[in-house]
């Protein structure tokens, strides 16, 4: 989790935008002997920033090796095409400190930081794709241009504190994501009723987690069990009648219905909770709110955050695992 590449490479896929770099008076910029052009800021005792100046290369101060950064970091083409912004994804990046890629990198620019600062660096594009990317350069960047980094360092600190650090701020944000899907949900449920009522739906049911259900064709035998494998024919649609895919026409799998292992949690919470309540041979409409189904998370341009969907099922097969007794369900990994 601490991998540089993770956060240097989306360059290749962060959106172009065009922005105006602010330029004061305190705007000089300064090279070392390895060619890092640079400008470092320091808080001062009334929290202004700063220039620091020159930077005696003997300097100590800043991150050293082996240690982590917790920054947040922007880079810009030499055109001003914005490539990269930490702030975009709401939280700080962490990058430990290594041996340089070439003379001039980002690497050493991390060691001239310190907590608290922020810095201004001019690198090499040809560098950074050659040596730290590892990538071809892309056509859109000239070559023997530079990029220019600006990083506002948080904290310096060593590898095992920044793990800390992160298990604690995923814990915070898996709380405030809990918390954010109780609230959606209670909007997404008036939505679904609201739905049910303008269709004229009958005999309709809700489970425990909030899944709302129709069974349009009863089934025969059993329900299934967490563990035992379903095969389900399906149709998805948003409540506004647009339908995105189904299994009965989809060429990626013949036409075949889609297979999975219930209650292992390798599909979303809707389908888990919803397939439940069917037995072989069953049809049925289910009515799925986002926080069961995709929640905050966008699928492309056809699929926004928080979107409702309603799955027209069947129930085709029920293969009995051989363990299903003992099975517990949600404990797999959703794909």
């Amino acid at each position: 989790m601490l991998s540089k590449s993770k956060f240097l490479l989306p360059v290749l896929a962060g959106a172009l935008a065009f922005q105006s770099c602010n330029k004061g008076a305190d705007d000089k910029f300064y090279t070392t002997a390895d060619g890092l052009s640079y400008r470092i800021y320091e808080q001062n005792d009334k929290g202004e920033y700063e220039n620091r100046g020159e930077i005696d290369a003997n300097d100590t101060t800043g991150a050293r090796m082996d240690q982590v950064v917790t920054m947040h970091m922007s880079y810009r083409t030499e055109s001003d095409s914005l490539l990269f912004d930490s702030r975009q994804q709401n939280q700080p990046i962490m990058i430990p400190v290594m041996e340089p890629t070439f003379k001039g990198s980002l690497e050493n620019a991390l060691t001239m930081m310190r907590a608290g600062d922020s810095g201004v660096f001019k690198i090499s594009a040809d560098s950074l794709f050659a040596k730290t990317f590892n990538q071809p350069m892309p056509p859109f960047i000239k070559p023997g241009s530079h990029f220019t980094f600006y990083l506002k360092a948080e904290k310096v600190q060593s590898k095992e504190a920044a793990i800390a650090d992160q298990q604690k701020m995923f814990e915070e944000q898996m709380v405030a994501q809990q918390e954010r899907a109780k609230e959606q949900i209670k909007i997404d449920d008036a939505k679904i009723q609201e739905y049910i009522k303008e269709k004229g739906l009958k005999n309709v049911q809700k489970t425990d987690a909030g899944v709302y259900y129709v069974i349009t064709q009863p089934g025969k035998g059993e329900k299934a069990k967490a563990g035992d494998n379903v095969s389900v024919h399906y149709k998805l649609s948003f409540l506004d009648g647009k339908e995105l895919e189904s299994s009965y026409d989809n060429p990626m799998n013949g036409g075949q219905p889609f297979t999975f292992p219930l209650g292992q949690g390798q599909v979303i919470q809707g389908w888990d909770d919803g397939i439940a309540q069917l037995s072989k041979g069953s049809k049925a409409i289910l009515l799925v709110p986002s926080p069961l189904a995709y929640g905050e998370q966008a699928r492309g341009e056809q699929m926004p955050a928080n979107s409702i969907l309603r799955f027209d099922v069947e129930l085709v097969d029920i293969a009995k695992a051989a363990s299903a007794p003992d099975a517990q369900p949600g404990m797999g990994n959703k794909k």
